[in-house]
Parts: C-alpha cells; structure tokens; sequence
C-alpha cells in the first residue's frame, strides 16, 4: 500500500475551484518480468481529508481504478539493460471540484490476483509520483476580486439598459431583447458564487462553472449572428428570432452535445473523483474528436461571421455615395455614426477570433495531460484578459445601444438636419429611439432603398 498526505498549505482554503492528480509510474525492465500488451494496472485507492492535524480522516471515496498502461523501452530488451526504466505516460488519476480541505489523505493498493489476471504482467513498479494541479492562492484572490467588481457593474447597466427600453412607446426589437440577454447571460456567469466554497464543500463547482460558461458561448455567438444579420439590407425577415434559425439552431444543437459531453465526465465524478472518460480507447477517441471537431467548426463560425460583416461594411459604403448630397451638419453626423459603426463591428471581429482562440487552447491545454502531444500553457493573464474583455464588450454595447431620449424641437429638427419633427439626434451607434428603428440600422436595412 502507498499512501499520501496532501497538504492545502499554499491557499489555506482558499484554493477552493478544481484539483486534478496525476500519476507517474516507474517501472523497471527485468527479462523476466516484461510488461505485457494491453497490460492494465488496478488500483484500489481511496481518499479521505481533514482539516485539523489531530482530527480523525473523514472518507470521500472508496473505488477501483483500472488503467492501461502505455510505456515503451528504448534501449535493447537483454539482461545488460535490466534496471533501467520505461518511459511511460501519465495516467489521469482523480479530479475533484473542490479543493475545501487543509489535508487529504490518498491510499494506493496494488492488489494481486493471478487467477483473474489482475495486475499480472505489468512489470516491476519501483515507484508511484503524483501530479497535483490546482488553481493556486494567488490568482483565486485576483479572481475572486474582479468577479466580486463585475457582477454589480453589469448589472447595473443592464437594469440601465433596460429601463431606458421600457421607457419608450414601442415595444422593444430583437436586437434590444438580445443584448439584455446577452447581459443576462454575462451577469450570470460574473456571479462570484465560488465565495461560498470557503465554508462550503461543493463539489460541483467544476460542472457549474462549465453549464455557466457553454450558456454565455451560445448567446454569444448568437448574438453576433443576429447582431450582423439586422444590419444587412437584403435580409428581408427583420424583428424574429425565426429568421434565425438556420444560424442559431446548429449553436443550440452544439451547445446540448457540449453539456452530454461534459455530463459524462464530471457529472459522473460528482461520485467518483476517479472516473475518467479518457482511460478507455474509446473514450480517449470520442474526447479527441469532439476537441477537433469543436475547433474546426467554431474556424467556419468565425469565418461565416467575418462574411457577414464584410456584407454589412459593402452595404453601408454602398450608402455612403449619398452622403456628398446632404448638408454638411447632417454629413458629418452620419459619417461619425459610420465610423463608429464600423469599429464597433471591428471590435466584435478581434473578440470573435479572441474567444475563438481561447476554447480551443483552453480544450488543447485541459486534454495535453491526457493524450500527450502538444503542449499549450493557458496563463492566468491570458485567462483573465479574455474574461475583462467579455464584460468590457458586453458592457459598451449595452451602454451604446441603450436608447437616447432627447427630442430637439421643430425649428432643430427641419433645419440643416433634415430629419422629422421630434425626431431623435444620437451620436453613438445606436439602433433604435422612441418611435422605432433609424440612423445606422435604417441606413443598411430594406427601409433604406425605399
């Protein structure tokens, strides 16, 4: 029996969010004890914690772990090379979803059956090396801060937000109701409900923290299909979801493999923190293709997306001809909202491709101790620059986006303007005002020809 004692010291509880082992082994080449094909190892391991040196451990769980073993030998297999070792990979061993404890307590047995061929043939295990991986002290407190900053932020500007809409005469438009959700979507998953793992052991926080992230991905990506879709001209549906549902639906569909995906993993290791969906061929083959295929199609996500904007700017520099014809004041009003738009729809561009580049880096890195290959590194500052720039996004959009209430009077309005009487002025890139659609969203839709 191989036993261990895991010491939380680096957080002092406040390492709270994922701790993965792994497991090393070393093995020694005998002529005689060769390790044998397929050969598989079995482990009888539980694991128990405590949080006082003088408490009695407390069982989490109890379970044996098969793994298949994959070591080559290097040099010639002949008695000169006896006791040199395999080169082996490492095995995923236990995942919890929250590190809550000041001390675990990790027991390994290697039991012996050779009637039932149970840890026969896999040579002469000289030693066992754990892997601990864990979101440390230092970026849990950087974390747990601008969560704690973020959550009351955006949701102050979508109540804002909001409250300007309803203030209107008219009922709110699709665009409108998916920006607030999008706020939704983006104020849910700021909410820092990791404080309370502090006094709480929840385990599912892995699972909850995933469910959070895959529900903000699909209204994200929604949203930038519906965001370009309502300022293309030649789009005739305008104002329903159901003009959308060739471009949605596949997100929602991906979404729902997303989450059976992850349900098979850490929704089984809820019970059993040593259940992993990679230890098997199969398994290792479905997690593989499902981190390719999930890259490949966000690539023609971001490439479909990156046509649509091309479509939007051809529709707007087509509008752009008429300008030289107007007065100057109004001129000049509408190139500033066509230029504003245009970076707008730019700064959506870079974080598409930044959100992009995150999930597949992020998969690739979460799998490279799994299956080997390359190795990505995810740092911290990369993880939380993408998350800040989420919330900065959401929250510039909601602010340019909230409908203005200021009305100039008749004799401003039919000057050198040439708008209607009461009729809004807005110098932001906003879509909408009391009476409905106008400036950049009536300049490159249908209403714009007519």
């Amino acid at each position: 029996m191989a036993g261990a004692i895991i010491e939380n010291m680096s957080t002092k509880k406040l390492c709270i969010v994922g701790g993965i082992l792994l497991v090393f082994q070393v093995i020694a080449f005998l002529v005689g004890g060769l390790i044998g094909e397929n050969a598989e190892v079995s482990m009888d391991v539980s694991l128990a914690y405590r949080d006082d040196m003088f408490a009695e451990w407390t069982e989490m769980a109890h379970e044996r772990v098969p793994r298949k073993l994959k070591c080559t030998f290097t040099s010639p297999k002949t008695p000169e090379h006896e006791g040199r070792y395999y080169e082996c990979d490492v095995l995923p061993f236990m995942e919890i979803g929250s590190v809550a404890h000041k001390y675990y307590l990790l027991n390994i047995r290697l039991p012996v059956n050779e009637k039932k061929k149970i840890n026969v043939g896999i040579g002469e295990i000289k030693d066992i090396r754990l892997v601990g991986i864990h979101q440390n002290g230092g970026f849990t407190k950087v974390w747990f801060a601008m969560k704690t900053f973020l959550t009351p932020s955006i949701f102050i500007i979508m109540v804002w937000y909001w409250r300007r809409i309803t203030m209107m005469s008219r009922p709110p438009v699709l665009l409108e109701k998916v920006i607030f959700a999008l706020g939704i979507s983006m104020t849910f998953i700021n909410i820092p409900v990791e404080w309370f793992s502090i006094g709480f052991d929840w385990t599912w926080m892995l699972l909850f923290g995933d469910i959070r992230q895959g529900i903000f991905y699909a209204m994200l990506l929604s949203f930038w299909i519906i965001f370009c879709g309502e300022h293309m001209m030649d789009q005739h549906e305008r104002n329903h979801i159901a003009g959308y549902w060739k471009q949605v639906g596949p997100i929602a569909v991906g979404s729902f493999c997303l989450f059976i995906f992850d349900m098979c993993e850490r929704g089984v290791q809820l019970t059993n923190p040593f259940y992993s969906i990679w230890t098997t061929d199969v398994g290792t083959e479905l997690a593989m293709a499902f981190i390719i295929v999930a890259g490949i199609c966000l690539c023609l996500y971001f490439l479909f997306l990156c046509f649509m904007v091309f479509q939007v700017f051809r529709n707007i520099s087509g509008k752009q001809s008429s300008l030289p014809a107007m007065s100057k004041v109004r001129r000049l009003h509408y190139e500033g909202l066509i230029f504003r738009f245009k970076f707008l729809m730019l700064i959506t561009l870079a974080c598409a491709a930044m959100t992009v580049i995150f999930f597949i880096v992020s998969q690739v890195t979460e799998g490279h101790w799994k299956w080997g290959g390359v190795t990505v590194q995810v740092n911290s500052a990369f993880f939380t620059g993408i998350y800040g720039m989420w919330n900065l996004y959401v929250f510039a959009l909601m602010f340019l986006y909230a409908p203005s209430h200021k009305n100039y009077g008749d004799d401003q309005s039919n000057g050198d303007l040439g708008v209607h009487s009461g009729e809004e002025l807005q110098l932001t890139t906003t879509i909408t005002h009391v009476h409905g659609p106008t400036e950049i969203y009536k300049l490159t839709r249908k209403e714009a020809q007519e």
